[in-house]
């Protein structure tokens, strides 16, 4: 039997499936043109977030100005909704190295909130002007203006907080600036006439507000020794590390390791030389099996 002549509509389709089959042959990958959905602000934040907390701050840091771009780009300048990527920025350029970045950023913030008075939740409140403080180009009485600033924040929020453990936590972060600023009284401001004075009614209402804070303790040593009140400092010494001698390592009232060096310092300095061996020897282990982990 005769094959039957094909229509020439049956024709002109199979003319239309090789033509689309030469094309695709010439033409990139159109699939790859697809463009993909734009990242939020909050999604590039997040983003940015994930990679410091994992130890990858040289990923993160593009991410967190692209976040800056686009609100720059939606507002024309830096507003409000702008405080968490600035801080977050400047965080990133800490674990960088970068101090001079980090207090750029740190300053546009404070510039934004410049009495704290924004919601942690939102950006706001006291880290910034800590960070300043201790970031601080200049030091002395520029660094104190910052803290001072800090302190007055911290006064107010444990004023107008009722949750017992957030009270304790500034508490404890209100004593940590005090003290900060008794040691800058003690070394770069010691000509300073009222320096002594100064530091007597900081750490009297620091040992008030955190009575069992070894570091709080310690400075209160640091400063009887400056005063030669060399029994009044060892009991100080003692009952600063008796908060925590006994606890093990990692547990969060334990000193961090150059508190810990002062600690060693301060006990030799008024002949405690028993207690600066045992604080150095752990120090010693500690570090030994940081390094073997």
């Amino acid at each position: 039997m005769a094959k039957t002549k094909p229509s020439s509509k049956d024709q002109r389709n199979r003319d239309k499936r090789k033509s689309r089959k030469d094309l695709d042959r010439v033409l990139p990958d159109r699939s790859a043109h697809k463009t993909t959905p734009k990242e939020s602000v909050e999604q590039l934040v997040a983003k940015a977030t994930a990679l410091l907390q994992t130890s990858q701050p040289d990923e993160a840091l593009p991410v967190a100005l692209k976040a800056l771009k686009r609100l720059e780009k939606q507002d024309d300048a830096l507003g409000l909704n702008a405080l968490p990527v600035l801080n977050l920025s400047a965080e990133i350029n800490l674990e960088l190295g970068d101090a001079d970045e980090a207090r750029n950023y740190f300053s546009q913030a404070s510039r934004l909130d410049p009495d704290g008075s924004i919601p942690e939740s939102l950006g706001g409140g006291v880290e910034k002007f800590l960070w300043l403080a201790q970031l601080s180009d200049e030091g002395g009485m520029d660094s104190v203006a910052w803290f001072e600033k800090a302190i007055t924040i911290l006064r107010n929020d444990i004023t107008s907080t009722f949750e017992s453990a957030l009270k304790a936590q500034k508490s404890k972060k209100l004593a940590a600036a005090l003290c900060s600023v008794i040691e800058i009284y003690m070394t770069d401001l010691s000509w300073e006439q009222d320096a002594e004075s100064r530091c007597e009614s900081l750490i009297t209402e620091a040992i008030l507000i955190a009575p069992e804070s070894a570091e709080t303790l310690q400075t209160l040593a640091n400063v009887r020794i400056s005063q030669e009140r060399i029994d009044e400092a060892r009991k100080a010494l003692t009952d600063s590390l008796a908060l925590w001698k006994d606890l093990p390592s990692g547990t969060e009232n334990v000193p961090d390791f150059p508190t810990r060096i002062s600690l060693a310092r301060l006990l030799m300095e008024v002949g405690m030389e028993n207690d600066a061996m045992e604080v150095l020897e752990r120090l010693i282990e500690e570090d030994d099996s940081s390094v073997e982990a």
